[in-house]
């Protein structure tokens, strides 16, 4: 298989892996999967990390994503690491 391949590959199962923590936090039944209020909801997300406020945010999320991994039985190695994008 080709590299361009193998990366796409890697990429593509990166994009179902983030589509289903989407899914499992109950985003898509709680906004009908209506994708104008679920991508308003990760720009709010965005801005939120990118103000003052930023890194209090990105702590409490954390935590917050890690206590629901561990409730599921969840947690993995990937998902206690920092994002290399």
């Amino acid at each position: 298989m080709r590299t361009w391949q193998v990366e796409r590959r890697k990429r593509t199962r990166h994009l179902i892996e983030l589509g289903g923590l989407v899914v499992k936090a109950g985003i898509v039944d709680l906004t009908n999967d209506d994708r104008a209020i679920i991508y308003g909801a990760l720009l709010w997300i965005a801005a939120k990390l990118h103000s003052h406020q930023g890194e209090h945010a990105r702590d409490l999320w954390a935590a917050k994503g890690k206590q629901a991994f561990a409730q599921n039985g969840m947690m993995s190695k990937r998902a206690s690491e920092p994002s290399g994008d």
